[in-house]
């Protein structure tokens, strides 16, 4: 496959040698051109457009056949619908729409040969096939898409030319069900067999046709023959993919199955597909990332005209497209390092340079050679083929960016240009030539073997090229019925082992292997008979079922049947999962039980016959294993919308938030991952352990609302407790370079010598960053009434846990920085608009520090953003204390107060972030880009115009005077004014001196006494609403914790009835909005976060505990109302 035809060995600049009347000696009509094909030489002829081939038809010149390209969109999966997604493709006619989800008026359409909208409008009838709902409805069948794409490739592998289907998508966009299809729902493959077959046995006086299968596998740039028989059908590093001049590249040593039947076919796929399962299993390799290739050859014979006709039809699944993209790991030092994606990456590159040749651009190279599977598809792409690609899309709008890269992908490949040929060839002229080659390279060697040793390399060469032709020559000769009757007995045998499979089910319990791939679920079927065996890697044992995978010992587990009853006991460090939950004892196995051996060979057990019913086994996939292994973890989706929404039933009632779905379904997939890195990094010696954290878990943004959350791995050095913070991307990516690692690893032996890895190129090792704990919210709604405020605040890390507290103060003060005294404080905070506002922000110490429990060489820094500062700033690094001093104190000033900034004080909180530092890790700095600053030193927010001074504005000299007469006028008033203040404060004084205590002062003393209580209040109900309990048992407890919470509460409403006599007692010397205030001071409970909810009802009693939960499924905060 792959370089079949002339024009294929011709892309190499000493071949390239075109068609001209030179080449064809004199005009002749027909001149061949040599070209070895799968073992046997073939001829390659070309005719001028007006002559005729020599059975006297016309034959059409070949020109240049564009790639054609079909787009199918499919429906939504379960996990799609449970995660409420929406539509993002539309098509009409040949246009393909996809619409951003984020902006809906970015919208990207797309123009191909065919679009196939199998999204929706489909039923499912009585024989168990999709169709369309209505006659004439829009839905594309299987029969649709094969009667467009399938019937085009047959007719052109009949008329003698190379043909080829590559199936393109994101991994689980329907690739494999356009290619292969499921139950009555055949896909592309199956049917294109089936009529194959049936093409060949018409006209069979004419011609006999010979039909040749082989299928492949390309995995980390090694090649597997998934059709290999024996021992030795696996050889270390993979099947070599070789060169020849004429024949351009092939795989050296793939099995060719002759056949005559697509039954034949069908059972040859099925071979190669339980192939496929193991090796996924033996390689800790997913089936998505590997690419399948199945070529069927069609030998087509004349024996009047003594003349053969060859095609091959090339039939490529391609990895999951996501790979091409890194998975995201853009942040990765060590992007596309792997050779897992080489191939994708390599491919993208070939169709782009193509491209770019179409378009009339000059391309110096096309990199055809720098990945196995660009080397195979050399034909396919620019080359002697007809080439149709198939693009899937999922349409879902999480898979928005995969799919659009996936249309972008096709655009570029539409532009290709192919030359693709009728191969033809004269058999008896071939054997002579090649016979008269051989003599030639005889005629070489005796004249080499004067030479010495600087031929030897030459000679080697020759002598392999000789051997080459000979078997060239035999296979020419060799009757299709010897071959047929190899294949034949092949079958018998395979049809046997298929009936003792079946036999077998009939008699005895087994597991039955579940996989990521539905194509490759329930292919190996493991018997357990009456006795015990022993599972594991060993396979000496009479009595052993053999099971390979990460994390399987050489004896893993016994099974046990006896009385019709099978039990299971793990071996001592074996890793034994039933239903989610690890054993290390002796178990009864129940029907369809759920195993899980070593890090992840996953398998369903299958009772005795009497035992099985009608059930449904579809519904335990992959995905189902992992949901099962994450609840018994504790992390389900309920419990996930329950951290996010305390009391709210709708997620236990199917409502639950897509997004927080998404990160569910983020979080099963990765498990098995980080179960098998965890495993190669301690058969590696790696000492790093992984673990899946939830981003965001219990955290929030200045406003209190939740932040976004998602997937991420923390992984730790165990030797130096080094600790590394990767998002889902970078893992994946790291992922796949710990496979290749492993890979090789596995390959030289575990007692192997093996050159040490440098610690830059190590997956496992990373540079050392700092790392994000936690955050810490400090209100800001004091500094709107210019309140001090000295709180203690919580470090809450990602998933809840306390990972320090924090002393701080927030104190407004002068312009100078001298603190405001008791009679700054404000009772409307709507008389700060227009002025300015200065406040201090004091960190003082952070106690209790966990980040340095572990390791001692550790450090911190805290950093903050206020307001619309463009800078992060950042506190000085302290390092080896768990109750480190900080003492940071920092300045600023807003110019001019404006609605804006005073609903961000009411409404919003500084955040505090917690970054852990380690040894060797740089520390964190402030940019102080765009940051002004006043002359004091205080950092200024907010608009800075004011705080300017004016450039370029000189006094006029006409206007001095003027300026002059009015200061003296003005200096007059002043004096006077002067005086008569003088008098007024002295009667004040004596006013003041007859009050036993100043309203106004209480007052202010009640605000900070609220404001201290308030800020205890809100942590204690955040905690409180982290640990709210679930069941009825632990109500006691919650209201003892509530009854420690009603002393603050009671003494802020007590502080506020003081507040109220006083203002009672003084009315009619002060305001009476001031006794208003005080009067109507209360608790209040606020629905919305961000401020802008109704006021609940005011409690003058200790809150019961049902109110408290009102609190907490309101998300709740403190927030004090002043009434107009």
């Amino acid at each position: 496959m792959g370089g079949e035809g002339a024009l294929a060995a011709q892309r190499r600049g000493e071949q390239r040698r075109s068609f001209s009347t030179e080449d064809r000696g004199g005009g002749d009509a027909l001149h061949p051109q040599p070209c070895v094909i799968r073992g046997e030489v073939w001829l390659v002829c070309r005719l001028r457009a007006d002559e005729g081939d020599v059975r006297g038809r016309r034959v059409e010149m070949p020109g240049r056949d564009s790639v054609k390209v079909a787009v199918r969109v499919r429906p939504f999966n379960k996990r799609e619908r449970d995660a409420g997604s929406h539509c993002t493709v539309t098509m009409s006619s040949a246009t393909t729409t996809i619409q951003d989800p984020r902006n809906q008026q970015a919208r990207r359409t797309f123009t191909f040969d065919y679009a196939y909208w199998s999204h929706s409008g489909f039923a499912r009838n009585e024989g168990g096939l999709y169709v369309a709902e209505e006659p004439g409805g829009r839905y594309a069948d299987q029969g649709h898409v094969f009667r467009d794409l399938g019937q085009g490739i047959l007719d052109n592998a009949l008329q003698g030319y190379n043909a080829t289907l590559l199936a393109y998508g994101q991994t689980g966009s329907g690739k494999s069900y356009s290619m292969v299809g499921y139950g009555p729902n055949k896909g592309l493959v199956p049917t294109l067999c089936e009529r194959l077959f049936q093409a060949v046995r018409t006209n069979q006086d004419s011609r006999q046709c010979q039909i040749f299968f082989s299928m492949l596998e390309i995995y980390n740039e090694q090649v597997v023959d998934l059709l290999a028989r024996g021992s030795g059908s696996r050889p270390p590093g993979g099947l070599k993919v070789r060169e020849e001049q004429q024949r351009g590249f092939y795989v050296e040593g793939l099995r060719r199955v002759p056949c005559e039947s697509s039954a034949q076919v069908g059972q040859l796929m099925e071979q190669g597909t339980r192939t496929r399962t193991t090796a996924s299993t033996h390689m800790n390799a997913s089936s998505s990332r590997s690419h399948m290739l199945i070529v069927l050859q069609l030998k087509q014979i004349f024996s009047k005209e003594n003349m053969t006709k060859q095609s091959n039809i090339n039939l490529v699944d391609l990895a999951g497209s996501e790979r091409q993209r890194s998975s995201g790991s853009e942040a990765d030092r060590l992007k596309e390092g792997t050779a897992i994606n080489l191939s994708l990456t390599t491919l993208g590159n070939v169709i782009s340079s193509l491209a770019d040749v179409a378009l009339g651009k000059r391309v110096v190279h096309v990199p055809y050679r720098n990945s196995v599977l660009t080397k195979l598809l050399q034909s396919a792409l620019g080359g002697n083929s007809r080439t149709i690609m198939i693009a899937t899309l999922s349409p879902a709008d999480i898979c928005y960016e995969e799919s659009l890269s996936t249309l972008r992908f096709a655009e570029r490949a539409k532009r290709i240009q192919n030359r693709a040929v009728v191969n033809e060839s004269p058999t008896e002229r071939l054997v002579k030539e090649l016979k008269a080659e051989n003599a030639k390279l005889l005629l070489r060697l005796g004249r080499l073997g004067h030479e010495g040793r600087r031929g030897e390399d030459e000679t080697k060469e020759l002598r392999r090229l000789l051997t080459h032709n000979e078997l060239q020559i035999r296979a020419i000769q060799t009757l299709w019925e010897q071959h047929l009757q190899e294949a034949l007995k092949d079958l018998e045998q395979q049809y046997a082992t298929i009936t003792q499979e079946r036999r077998m089910m009939d008699m005895h319990p087994y597991i039955l292997n579940v996989n990521e791939d539905p194509q490759l679920s329930g292919v190996v079927k493991l018997f357990i008979q009456e006795g015990e065996w022993d599972t594991g890697l060993t396979d000496t044992s009479p009595k052993a079922i053999t099971i390979k995978g990460l994390g399987i010992q050489e004896k893993h587990a016994v099974f046990t049947n006896r009385e019709r009853r099978v039990t299971l006991s793990p071996e001592s460090g074996a890793k034994v999962t039933v239903n989610g939950r690890p054993i290390s004892q002796r178990i009864d196995l129940q029907h369809l039980d759920r195993l899980i051996l070593g890090s992840n060979s996953t398998y369903l057990f299958v009772g005795f016959p009497s035992e099985r019913g009608g059930e449904d086994w579809s519904r335990y996939d992959y995905d189902y294993f992992q949901s099962e292994l994450a609840a018994a973890e504790g992390f389900h989706v309920h419990s996930l919308c329950e951290e996010e929404n305390p009391g709210d039933n709708s997620a236990t009632q199917g409502q639950a938030d897509p997004s927080l779905l998404a990160v569910f379904y983020d979080y099963i997939k990765l498990m098995p991952m980080v179960a098998e890195a965890n495993q190669m990094s301690q058969e590696l010696h790696k000492g790093v352990q992984f673990k899946l954290e939830i981003k965001n878990l219990a955290m929030s943004d200045s406003k209190g609302h939740d932040l976004e959350k998602e997937v991420a791995v923390r992984a730790t050095s165990q030797e130096n407790k080094q600790v590394w913070a990767w998002s889902k991307a970078k893992f994946i990516n790291r992922k796949f370079l710990m496979e290749e690692l492993y890979q090789g690893w596995v390959e030289k032996g575990e007692g192997g010598s093996r050159s040490p890895l440098p610690q830059e190129l190590d997956p496992f090792w990373d540079p050392l960053e700092p790392i994000h704990l936690g955050s810490a919210h400090l209100w800001l709604q004091s500094l709107a009434f210019r309140i001090p405020l000295e709180e203690q605040v919580e470090v809450l890390g990602s998933e809840g846990t306390e990972e320090a507290i924090l002393q701080t103060q927030l104190a407004p003060c002068s312009p100078a920085g001298l603190p405001l005294g008791e009679e700054d404080i404000l009772i409307d905070p709507t008389e700060l608009l227009g002025k300015r506002l200065d406040f201090t922000l004091v960190v003082e110490q952070c106690c209790g520090l966990r980040w340095l429990r572990d390791a001692r060489d550790r450090g911190v820094q805290i950093g903050f953003r206020v307001y619309d500062s463009p800078a992060t700033f950042y506190t000085p690094a302290v390092w080896h204390d768990t109750n480190p001093q900080l003492d940071h104190r920092m300045r600023f000033t807003m110019a001019t107060v404006t609605q804006d900034f005073l609903g961000y004080l009411q409404t919003n909180a500084l955040v505090l972030e917690l970054w852990g530092l380690q040894a060797g890790c740089a520390e964190m700095s402030s940019s102080l880009e765009g940051v002004r600053t006043t002359a004091e030193g205080s950092v200024v927010i907010g608009d800075t115009s004011s705080l300017e001074p004016a450039v370029g504005q000189e006094p006029q000299l006409s206007l001095v005077s003027d300026l002059s007469s009015t200061l003296r006028a003005l200096q007059l008033d002043l004096d006077q004014l002067r005086k008569t203040n003088s008098a007024l404060r002295k009667e004040n004084s004596a006013l003041r001196d007859q009050l036993n205590t100043p309203a106004r002062e209480e007052f202010a003393r009640a605000l900070k006494v609220f404001y201290h209580s308030m800020n205890s209040v809100r942590g204690q109900l955040q905690r409180l609403r982290r640990h709210k309990p679930s069941e009825e048992a632990d109500l006691p407890g919650l209201r003892l914790f509530c009854g420690g919470t009603g002393a603050p509460a009671a003494g802020f409403r007590r502080a506020a009835g003081a507040g109220r006599r006083h203002a009672q007692a003084g009315r009619g010397r002060h305001r009476p909005e001031e006794a208003g205030a005080l009067r109507d001071l209360v608790l209040t409970p606020v629905l919305n976060p961000g401020g802008g909810g109704k006021r609940s009802t005011h409690h003058d009693t200790p809150l019961p505990l049902h109110q408290w939960s009102l609190f907490l499924e309101s998300s709740t905060r403190l927030q004090v109302f002043t009434p107009p």
